[in-house]
């Protein structure tokens, strides 16, 4: 999966900073954190760590989904963050092109889901161990070939949106994991963390923040 690394090189995109957290918009081909290996030292948090070095990881995006990222930049704050994660109390949409046209405009998608050991870091679905995984979709646009949705996890499992999509059988354009064929030949996953919605660690003030995709 790793072996030809070449994260891209685009200077920090900040979207917003103060004295608790830091936003930034991943690049897609950029790891969040380390890799085994020096080759797999580049990472998200390295680079944010450059420009801000007290900053803290809170959450993570896979290595080919671009879009906003929140880091704590203080211990509270990671404290305060992590929590709302694991709560469940924080909101992100996503956009994704996706192979073929969707029949239905909106829906569900509640797949219980676990990692598939010989095949790690691949997920599937599994309702007898699968830990419960729900995603809202609703179409945006489509054309005989692809449809672009937006989707809303309503959990934060691995690999959540891209096995719930390939499950519907619209697997997101350019997965290297889980799309085949023409659905693969595409220059990166057509998959972009859009927006994220917290309360903020000092007062708990809602804050909403975006990054348009570029796809």
């Amino acid at each position: 999966m790793f072996s030809d690394y070449a994260p891209p090189m685009d200077p920090l995109e900040v979207l917003y900073e103060d004295h608790e957290i830091i936003i930034v918009n991943k690049p897609a081909g950029l790891l969040s954190v380390p890799g085994k290996g020096d080759h797999l030292a580049d990472c998200l948090i390295s680079r944010v760590q450059d420009a801000f070095p007290t900053a803290l990881l809170v959450h993570r995006l896979d290595r080919d989904t671009s879009g906003v990222m929140v880091f704590a930049a203080t211990p509270h704050a990671q404290r305060h963050l992590s929590l709302q994660f694991e709560q469940r109390r924080t909101k992100k949409t996503y956009v994704a092109r996706v192979w073929g046209q969707m029949a239905e405009k909106t829906g569900t998608v509640d797949l219980p889901l676990i990692v598939d050991w010989p095949n790690r870091p691949l997920q599937m679905v599994c309702h007898e161990t699968g830990k419960p995984a729900h995603t809202d979709w609703r179409v945006v646009r489509s054309t005989a070939e692809e449809t672009r949705v937006r989707l809303m996890p309503k959990t934060g499992r691995s690999h959540q949106l891209r096995v719930h999509m390939l499950a519907l059988g619209h697997p997101i354009l350019g997965d290297p994991f889980y799309a085949t064929g023409a659905a693969l030949d595409h220059p990166r996953l057509m998959l972009h963390s859009e927006t994220l919605q917290l309360q903020h660690p000092d007062g708990g003030k809602g804050l909403r923040f975006t990054a348009k995709p570029q796809f």
